[in-house]
């Protein structure tokens, strides 16, 4: 027997036994004998089904987290993992299944027996995840495990921040550079800390950091955010769809604690010139690659979502941004998804059958993202 024919059956078997443990039927697209009819998109059905292909293509049951592809390689990469919680806690608010919130508490307890039985990394924007992901089941559960451990990383996060080039979070521990991934990311969550607690240190950490960010890394004319800074300057080659997404999150959560204009302005302006020819081809997002890469959509895609739901926009603004993820969201179930599998590949508009979880992350970040836009009547 063919070893492709194989794989296909496998994969067909796979597909009809997670479907089976689904309430709602999965939806695996218009199919080849849609013809010219036109497909209809029910986005809570799309949603399962990729919540349906993470668990089933991604998951190490006997380690209790997510593999680094779909082809078995069992590699542990603690700030991927950090994205499946985020993504496990957007299919629980959706769906408020307790088994869902069971897969969340396993993943807590396997990273933290593959991270060397501890929560604390070397990198700090890695950690910088793992807290925005506690904070955020937290918040969905109430479960004050998952406070504790954002208490916990936030702690060492701030071990990260010194005076030199003037302040901000260093990257890793070797301390030899800052970005926008240390430190973006560290103002939002100070900022929804503060809004936890309302501690005070934790809103001063929110506008330092954010202060630092603004001035060392983004362009004061076109809202590009910049990478990094080191010795020997800023780096204003990278442009990355990450950092523009964590920029715009700062700003979103700075301006819901402040109320000040400059923060939402901020946001929006990057927000525009994210949807530029830096980032995007036709309007769809462009391919960052595999690997950590793959992440970096759906960064964007999940604070342009903020933008939307938490920031006060412009009806023109408003709109552009969700017929901009409304397109993204079409554009890769009808384009750019593997089927029967439910795959997508870091590039939207073309099917692969092998992928990271990073980059499946990012697919179903999209996909969710689009499905909150029609659970609140954004999109019909």
């Amino acid at each position: 027997m063919p070893h492709s024919f194989l794989k296909i059956t496998c994969a067909l078997l796979l597909t009809v036994s997670l479907a089976s443990c689904l309430k709602e039927p999965v939806d695996e697209g218009p199919g080849p004998g849609a013809g010219n009819k036109a497909y209809v998109f029910n986005w809570a059905q799309i949603a399962d089904s990729s919540y349906t292909s993470l668990i089933g293509n991604f998951y190490n049951q006997p380690g209790k987290y997510y593999n680094e592809n779909n082809s078995g390689k069992a590699d542990f990469h603690y700030w991927r993992n950090a994205h499946a919680l985020d993504v496990l806690i957007d299919a629980y608010v959706r769906k408020n299944d307790p088994q869902i919130k069971t897969r969340m508490d396993e993943l807590l307890d396997g990273m933290k027996a593959k991270n060397g039985n501890t929560y604390i990394n070397h990198f700090y924007d890695d950690m910088e995840w793992m807290a925005l992901a506690c904070l955020r089941a937290y918040e969905a559960t109430s479960d004050v495990k998952y406070k504790t451990v954002a208490e916990q990383v936030w702690t060492d996060i701030k071990g990260g921040w010194d005076d030199t080039w003037g302040g901000g979070f260093y990257w890793n521990k070797e301390r030899k550079n800052k970005n926008t991934p240390a430190n973006a990311p560290a103002c939002i969550i100070a900022s929804r800390m503060y809004q936890v607690t309302q501690n005070p240190a934790d809103l001063e950490w929110a506008k330092k950091s954010y202060q630092w960010q603004k001035a060392n890394l983004v362009d004061p004319v076109s809202g590009l955010v910049w990478d990094g800074l080191d010795g020997n300057g800023t780096n204003k080659d990278w442009k990355f769809t990450y950092n523009q997404g964590v920029y715009i999150g700062a700003g979103i959560e700075l301006y819901k604690i402040t109320g000040e204009a400059v923060y939402i302005n901020d946001a929006i302006k990057t927000a525009n010139n994210s949807l530029t020819g830096d980032f995007t081809q036709g309007n769809i997002m462009k391919d960052e690659g595999g690997g950590d890469g793959g992440l970096f959509k759906g960064i964007l895609v999940r604070n342009l979502l903020l933008l939307i739901t938490d920031g006060n926009l412009s009806s023109t603004d408003k709109t552009k941004f969700i017929n901009f993820l409304k397109l993204n969201g079409e554009t890769l179930w009808l384009q750019g998804t593997s089927r029967p599998s439910i795959i997508y590949g870091p590039k939207w508009t073309s099917v692969v059958t092998t992928t990271d979880l990073s980059t499946q992350l990012s697919g179903a970040m999209l996909i969710e993202a689009v499905a909150k836009l029609k659970a609140l009547g954004l999109i019909d």
